[in-house]
């Protein structure tokens, strides 16, 4: 069991927050009267206590949650070991899911300007409001579920107009979000349906691949001739790198099974830390495709995490 050390409100973006004794968390919103709160998934701030005792330890007794814009400071709690979809319950009633780790300092950063150094890169975590309620000083924070942080985070985004409308059911996204999940222990952290629109998939594609800690999207469907299929240029116009293997290992695999897939149009590629792959619309032939990649995806995947091993063959090959 944790405790609540410390809770920060700001009044503005890109400064210091201020300590108050209690607050107000606000589902969906953040904590009420923070700049910070809104729609989005970076609602609320956290920091642990170690973490800060150890800059402290440094010479810099005087630093607090509020001088890194940390909204809550936690103690007894191993925040650096959870992932996203982590859950936390703080208080009587108050739960939070995180949601990413770390961020991305803008340039130049004003807290690490008036710190010295920016903790919440490295060690914040953000979270999104799940459940509200008031919160104090002294009050109990506890872990209601644990996501390792190790496991792969992973989005699967259904492309169908008709699917999106209601009017269909997938079973494609579902069927791909079972395999990551067994195959390659993957925690799946949202399942969407959306259009076949350029504009819409494009802008999931930035949001996901921005600093939110996903090691990997998958967005199936929409990769054929018809003239709302328009997946790859989604892709295309998001992703940094492209990964042309990945691309011709699942046309390879699917021309075995039928000469269509030499129509197939599908894309992947890298932005930021997070790997975009696309996927056929129906169900067989998306775990397909995916089943042919995925014995590289784990090492592709921990490269990109920043992994330092060799890109040689694996163990159980290299005898």
């Amino acid at each position: 069991m944790g405790r609540i050390e410390t809770i920060c409100i700001g009044r503005e973006k890109g400064g210091k927050k201020t300590a108050v004794p209690s607050a107000r968390l606000i589902a969906n919103h953040g904590l009420e009267g923070d700049a910070h709160a809104g729609p989005g998934h970076r609602q609320v701030s956290l920091l642990g206590a170690a973490e800060l005792d150890a800059e402290r330890a440094k010479g810099r007794p005087e630093l607090s949650a509020g001088d890194y814009a940390a909204n809550l400071l936690l103690s007894g709690l191993e925040l650096s070991a959870l992932g996203p979809g982590s859950v936390l319950r703080l208080g009587a009633t108050a739960e939070l899911t995180v949601t990413q780790l770390g961020k991305t300092c803008h340039a130049p950063c004003a807290i690490a300007a008036q710190t010295g150094d920016c903790l919440m890169p490295r060690a914040g975590l953000f979270a999104r409001v799940t459940a509200g309620g008031a919160i104090a000083v002294g009050d109990t924070a506890a872990v209601l579920a644990a996501v390792p942080r190790a496991a792969f985070q992973a989005v699967v985004l259904t492309a169908s107009d008709r699917g999106a409308r209601g009017e269909t059911t997938d079973t494609a996204g579902p069927a791909v979000a079972d395999l990551l999940r067994r195959r390659l222990a993957a925690h799946v952290y949202a399942c969407e349906i959306l259009p076949d629109d350029h504009a819409r998939l494009v802008g999931r594609l930035r949001h996901y691949s921005a600093g939110h800690s996903i090691d990997l999207v998958l967005v199936v469907g929409g990769t054929g001739f018809a003239p709302r299929d328009v997946t790859p240029e989604a892709v295309r116009a998001v992703v940094e790198r492209l990964t042309p293997g990945l691309d011709e290992a699942m046309r390879t695999a699917s021309l075995a099974q039928t000469p269509h897939a030499m129509l197939s149009r599908a894309v992947s590629g890298i932005r930021q830390g997070t790997l975009i792959i696309s996927l056929p619309g129906s169900a067989r032939a998306a775990l397909e495709n995916l089943a042919a990649v995925l014995p590289a995806l784990e090492h592709g995947l921990r490269k990109l995490r920043g992994d330092p091993t060799d890109c040689g063959r694996p163990a159980a090959e290299a005898g």
